[in-house]
């Protein structure tokens, strides 16, 4: 340790996010890397859930069909797949959407994030969550994809499934997912620092790093 060193600065980052959207996934890993390019702060992240797709039941749809009623098509569909693997591929993230064959309810993994989160995984599970779905196409609303995810961050096959099993924290997440739209926040991902500033998109790391030298100027 280096006592000469100035002591680094805390700052509470709220990540609002959905685990089946696939700019959240290149805003976090955005957000990460300006986090490692200032040594100078401690981040605390806080993952907030948000339901872009509320209505989706909860055994989802096929994928195909989803995009259709979203995009209008399937050409508009590939084009915008197109561009979001090329940004992936400079963050290290490998977008595979050719492998998901079904639009899941992201309402059990958002539990599964807060139930990782009791356990200090909250980071590792929010990972895992996304590579499973977008570079592997695990299906996201199904529990026993979920629970495989689970175990690869350590935590135990019987009492996540138990907790997945009981519908536990799902009253938590809708809440979560009504705060969100009470405060004006309609797109994700968001990031909310030292809970005053806020700004939306998946950014560049140095917009993240300017967002950051407000928050701490300002205190």
């Amino acid at each position: 340790m280096n006592l000469l060193a100035p002591p680094r600065a805390r700052l509470q980052i709220e990540v609002v996010f959905d685990l089946v959207c696939p700019w959240c996934y290149l805003g976090t890993r955005r957000l990460r890397r300006a986090l490692r390019a200032r040594p100078d702060i401690v981040a605390d992240i806080l993952w907030r859930p948000f339901l872009l797709n509320p209505d989706i039941p909860a055994a989802g749809l096929p994928r195909q069909d989803f995009l259709t009623r979203k995009f209008g098509g399937e050409e508009r569909a590939r084009r915008l797949h197109a561009t979001i693997s090329e940004l992936g591929r400079a963050e290290g993230v490998p977008f595979r959407f050719d492998r998901i064959l079904r639009m899941p309810s992201s309402l059990d993994a958002h539990r599964l994030v807060r139930y990782a989160a009791r356990e200090g995984q909250a980071d590792q599970m929010v990972e895992a969550l996304f590579h499973g779905y977008f570079a592997e196409g695990l299906d996201l609303g199904h529990i026993d994809s979920l629970v495989r995810i689970a175990t690869r961050v350590g935590l135990e096959h019987g009492a996540v499934h138990r907790f997945l099993d009981s519908g536990a924290e799902a009253d938590a997440v809708h809440a979560e997912n009504l705060r969100a739209h009470r405060l004006g926040i309609n797109g994700v991902p968001c990031f909310v620092v030292a809970g005053r500033h806020a700004i939306a998109g998946a950014q560049e790391p140095e917009v993240i790093e300017r967002l950051i030298d407000v928050a701490l100027v300002e205190g």
